[in-house]
Formats: structure tokens, sequence, C-alpha cells
């Protein structure tokens, strides 16, 4: 596999800018913040259950929105270091179809294959 072409990298920096925007501009509080999305009140203990599940959700949902932030960011830095499009395994290059389906990919098909495995 070849490296990627100026045109493809800088292709791909945009589709990494714009994700990290849009991402950014929905408002998720953090896993930690103490801030629940339900409030328990008095309630049967049906009403409590359903309430801790919504705000076990919510912090999930908020954990996965952070870590996908971080991916961007990490993949966007790669960009800037020249690390970017290159197997964080086996240093070869990560093709340009994996990239485009996943641009914050860190991993080529076969390491990432090997991975999954473990």
């Amino acid at each position: 596999m070849e490296s990627l072409t100026p045109e493809q990298l800088a292709l791909l920096k945009t589709m990494l800018e714009q994700r990290l925007a849009a991402l950014s501009s929905i408002e998720e509080p953090h896993p930690d913040a103490g801030e629940l999305p339900v409030e328990d009140v008095e309630t049967s203990p049906l009403d409590r259950a359903t309430v801790r599940l919504l705000n076990d959700l919510s912090r999930e949902a908020a954990g996965h929105h952070s870590a996908e932030m971080r991916q961007l960011r990490q993949a966007l830095a790669r960009i800037e270091d020249g690390s970017y499009g290159y197997c964080e395994d086996c240093g070869q290059p990560i093709g340009a179809s994996r990239l485009l389906a996943r641009p914050e990919a860190r991993l080529c098909i076969d390491c990432q294959t090997r991975a999954e495995r473990r």
C-alpha cells in the first residue's frame, strides 16, 4: 500500500475536523459531572429503577461521546506530526479506503483484525 496523497490527506483532515465540530456542538454532560439528566424523586421502586437506568444510559452515552472526540483529536494530532495514515502496530500505511471509512483509524486492517480476535 502506498502513502496518502496530499489531496487525500486534506480530505481526511477536513472530514475529521467536521466530525469534531459536529460533536463539539452537541452538549453532552461529562460522565462524572454529577449532574443527572433524570432526577430521582419520591416515587415507586419501579420508577426509581427506570430513573437509574436512564441515568446509567446517559452516562454511557457521554462516555462514548468523550471517547470519540478524543479519538478525533488524536487523529488530527497525528496529521500534524506526520504519523497519520500509518499503523501504530506494524508501521505500514493504512489503506486510503479504510481511512475514508474510518478517518480516526489507528491500525491497518490486518492489525485491527488481530486485535479484535484477542
